[in-house]
């Protein structure tokens, strides 16, 4: 039983890395650089290292999310929040349904 459980929480954690990778694809792209390019915005040694995350291998360590929003040229706030719904969907959920709930059924 606790092995069938960690393999549906490691396909959805992989799941969710992966569209990690594409919102960062598509942030960086929009911005117009290559990964080389922000690499060397992030002073990283290797830009391979882009690509990994890109492809849903990996995470961006926290105490770099603000390094990695200035760089993709995005609020920080906006970029954390995003990366904790893909990297701690439960966090997100337990810090932010209510936003989703109260913006859902607004009285007016």
């Amino acid at each position: 039983m606790l092995a069938k459980m960690g393999q549906a929480q490691s396909s959805e954690t992989t799941e969710l890395r992966q569209a990690a990778g594409a919102w960062m694809r598509e942030a960086r792209e929009a911005r117009g650089i290559s990964q080389r390019e922000l690499a060397k915005l992030l002073q990283l040694d290797y830009y391979t290292f882009i690509s990994q995350l890109e492809n849903g291998r990996g995470r961006i360590p926290p105490n770099r999310y603000r390094d990695w929003a200035e760089a993709l040229g995005m609020d920080h706030k906006i970029f954390a929040k995003q990366l904790l719904m893909y990297y701690d969907p439960v966090t997100y959920e337990i810090l932010f349904a209510d936003d989703v709930t109260a913006a859902g059924h607004q009285e007016g």
